[in-house]
């Protein structure tokens, strides 16, 4: 068993430097397929960052009148913190309201003057809930309108901000779902399109050698001493295309690093540097897998043995 797992080692790297052509022509392919992949995955985090960063940025905001019970409003923030859909839940008294109000309108002076005039708050307390996903936040809005309605004769809740912002939340939502539908769909179409030309390199590999196949036919070579080397060969087209893809990422990144910082608020070479052993595990063993895929398709339909 071990002669013949070092002959097929052996027979496997001699094809790879003998068919020095189509071997490079082979990792020319798969380079080029797996730097698309890497592109695909640098892409969907800093969409899916970004996408974060804004779902974070929406929120449902809900009022108080002025003589909301204390108690009352600490109830409701427990009973939404408790909803499996919401991530957090903030509290502004009224005092805090009114003195980021007066930051806000500091410079206008009607606004101060007509505060001052009032004497009194006019402001309410709020909450500030935060969903998990942005397609919650419609539950969250029912649970918190059925609040609403049970106490009309004293209420507590002045008004609730979802319905007004309802179509930017669901335009977000279908923004999000479109991104990751898009993702899935790229990546199905390049691994096929990276299987389909990296078995026609393969087959390629396996007619140049034909006559030596033959000849192994003959004097009974087993079939996996046959297919081994040609299998060996897509490995490593593989693990080399992914070296040389991860090459060519890395000077592009240094460039747009910080172009996406600037306008996404996050450095895409920094997160390729920081997370390099998980990028680097996933390029190399997707490319062997490419090779080792597209040489059994290719060596199961050509070699017939």
């Amino acid at each position: 068993m071990w002669t013949a797992f070092k002959r097929i080692v052996r027979s496997g790297f001699v094809g790879f430097w003998r068919n020095a052509f189509v071997s490079l022509a082979a990792i020319f392919v798969m380079t080029v397929a797996l730097f698309v992949f890497g592109s695909t995955m640098m892409l969907d985090k800093l969409l899916g960052v970004s996408l974060q960063n804004i779902q974070e940025k929406v929120d449902i905001n809900v009022y108080f009148v002025t003589t909301a019970d204390d108690a009352e409003m600490a109830a409701l923030k427990t009973q939404l913190e408790a909803l499996t859909d919401v991530e957090e839940v903030k509290f502004t008294s009224r005092d805090e309201a009114l003195e980021r109000f007066r930051k806000q309108h500091q410079n206008d002076n009607t606004i101060m003057q007509g505060l001052d005039e009032l004497g009194d708050n006019p402001l309410g307390a709020s909450l500030s809930i935060r969903a998990k996903e942005t397609s919650q936040y419609e539950g969250i809005a029912n649970f918190l309108a059925e609040q609403q309605g049970l106490s009309v004769n004293d209420p507590l809740i002045d008004k609730i901000n979802y319905y007004d912002n309802q179509e930017a939340i669901n335009k977000l939502t279908a923004i999000i779902n479109a991104v990751e539908r898009a993702s899935l769909i790229i990546m199905f179409i390049l691994v096929g399109a990276s299987i389909m030309i990296t078995f026609n390199t393969i087959r390629l590999a396996i007619y140049t050698t034909r006559e030596e196949i033959g000849v192994m036919r003959l004097v009974g070579a087993s079939n996996m001493f046959i297919r081994g080397p040609f299998m060996l060969q897509g490995v490593i087209y593989g693990v080399v295309a992914g070296v040389l893809a991860l090459i060519m990422l890395y000077p592009i990144l240094i460039w747009i690093g910080p172009g996406t910082e600037e306008f996404f608020q996050f450095n895409l070479f920094n997160y390729f540097v920081s997370d390099f052993g998980r990028i680097f595990v996933i390029m190399i063993v997707s490319g062997m897998m490419l090779g080792m895929v597209s040489s059994l398709l290719a060596v199961a339909r050509h070699l017939r043995v």
